[in-house]
This record gives structure tokens, C-alpha cells and sequence, in this order.
């Protein structure tokens, strides 16, 4: 599910890191359908015309950091 639009954003992050920084933009398929300043937003105008599960919000950053996260965990196995 959604690995198009993941995959449109990975190839091009360079040249739309250039024109977005910073901003939350929406992907259907292969095509920016908005630009936003927070997910919210995003997420709200962008489900006005695209059922959600169809579309991609992402923040976009040049880097891994806008689409991984590290998780910690303090537990030990004995």
C-alpha cells in the first residue's frame, strides 16, 4: 500500500526537497497534489479529494529522517 508514491518520493527527494523543504507535501501515485505547513492541513485538504489510504503525506527533508524513526527500548533478557 502506498509503495508507489513512497517510491516517486525516495527517487525524486533531492529535486522536491528543493522546491519543499520543510513543508508536509501530499502524493498520489506520482504527482504532488499539494504542499502544506502541517500534516494536519495536509491531511484535511488533501482528503477532500482523495480518499484516505490513496494518498502519501510526508514531511518533506532532505535524508532518512523524514521517513524512519530509531526506537529504544532499556528492557534486558536475562
Amino acid at each position: 500500500m502506498l509503495e508507489k508514491e513512497f517510491k516517486y518520493y525516495l527517487d525524486n527527494q533531492e529535486a522536491l526537497v528543493e522546491k519543499y523543504n520543510g513543508r508536509f507535501i501530499a502524493i498520489v501515485g506520482e504527482e504532488i497534489v499539494g504542499d502544506y505547513s502541517s500534516e494536519e492541513e495536509a491531511f484535511i485538504h488533501t482528503s477532500e479529494k482523495h480518499k484516505p489510504g490513496d494518498f502519501l503525506i510526508i514531511l518533506c527533508e532532505p535524508g532518512e529522517g523524514s521517513y524512519t524513526q530509531s526506537l529504544h527500548s532499556r528492557v534486558v533478557f536475562a
